[in-house]
């Protein structure tokens, strides 16, 4: 099984490789190359970025192993999160993650579900050993090379929200995320003003972690 998929994301690869080469030729209609790599690798898809609040500054503070610790614990308690609800785990570097999701309401689903763990994980641990978990959502057309890659303008927008913009406990979304969103009763979505390149809104997903005092805003 191991095997079959690492031909079949070298061959993505290769063809990819193969494209970008006729591309950059002076007489190539990259129009045409365009619409052809769209062709090969354009799908719809929900994109999950997620990041650790304060990595880099507990690390100075409480050094690397401690926090080895909590990106070994992060892994532990979430990915089982992730396959509940129908995610792909594409990469998991350092204290991130990008999951794939092709049900944008199963993505939020799942990022309020793992908000919900880490709350429930951090209850019995000390302040240094709390998971505070931050995550971007994007939703549209990406070029998926593989099971190696993902690019796009959502990915991108994605990025910026999960690893940049979210501060702990909060799931930013695009716009795009936001209008193929089911309407639930328990969650809601709030404009925020730091819009990432890619999208043309961004909203703070509004949900509860059961008690009434743990209301994300």
């Amino acid at each position: 099984m191991g095997q079959k998929r690492s031909i079949a994301t070298s061959a993505s690869e290769e063809r990819l490789e193969k494209l970008l080469d006729e591309r950059i030729q002076a007489t190539s209609n990259k129009e045409i190359i365009d619409d052809r790599i769209w062709d090969l690798f354009g799908e719809t898809w929900c994109v999950m970025f997620t990041d650790l609040s304060g990595f880099s500054r507990g690390v100075a503070k409480f050094g690397i192993i401690h926090f080895l610790q909590t990106i070994y614990e992060s892994q532990r308690i979430l990915i089982p999160v992730v396959d509940q609800y129908d995610g792909i785990l594409l990469k998991d570097e350092g204290d991130s993650f990008l999951v794939l999701f092709r049900n944008p309401n199963k993505a939020i689903q799942c990022a309020i579900q793992m908000q919900k763990t880490v709350h429930k994980y951090n209850a019995d641990k000390p302040d240094e050993e709390d998971i505070l978990l931050c995550v971007g959502l994007g939703y549209g057309r990406i070029l998926k090379i593989g099971d190696t890659d993902v690019f796009g303008a959502e990915v991108n927008a994605a990025s910026k929200l999960g690893e940049d913009t979210a501060k702990a406990w909060e799931i930013l979304v695009t716009h795009a995320v936001k209008d193929h969103a089911e309407k639930t009763p328990d969650i809601d979505f709030l404009e925020i003003t730091d819009v990432p390149p890619g999208s043309d809104a961004a909203y703070k997903l509004i949900y509860s972690l059961e008690d009434p005092r743990w209301v994300v805003m």
